[in-house]
């Protein structure tokens, strides 16, 4: 890097690749825990899927992100859908195989793999 328009450019790149929007054009959230309870239990594959299955089906209003510790690890890897109204739904021992459903199910159709679903896991 040698100056600040490169600086710039490189900053432009990295936006389209990581899902930055404006707002209002976000239609739906999917948040990734990444604490070292998530990644122990294999949370980069499964972000690095649901990233691929974004950027396949090219679904441009739909942000992908990680955090920290949700303080479920028992669960990991976890997956949170945050939907435009404001709802949340909490994926549980989330899979590389399982993103595609839950991608085409309720991102795309907007029905939640309920099986998947902490609710249906918490026993």
């Amino acid at each position: 890097m040698k100056n600040l328009a490169e600086l710039q450019a490189l900053r432009d790149d990295m936006k389209t690749k990581i899902g930055v929007r404006k707002d209002g054009e976000t239609r739906m959230r999917i948040v990734v825990g990444m604490a070292t309870c998530g990644i122990a239990a294999g949370a980069r594959p499964v972000l690095a899927a649901c990233v691929k299955e974004i950027e396949t089906r090219k679904l441009t209003d739909v942000v992908v992100a990680q955090t920290g510790c949700i303080g479920i690890c028992q669960f990991e890897p976890v997956v949170e859908i945050y939907d435009a109204d404001g709802s949340k739904t909490t994926y549980v021992h989330v899979t590389p195989e399982k993103v595609p459903r839950i991608i085409a199910s309720h991102v795309v159709n907007g029905s939640p793999v309920v099986e998947y679903t902490i609710g249906a896991n918490a026993n």
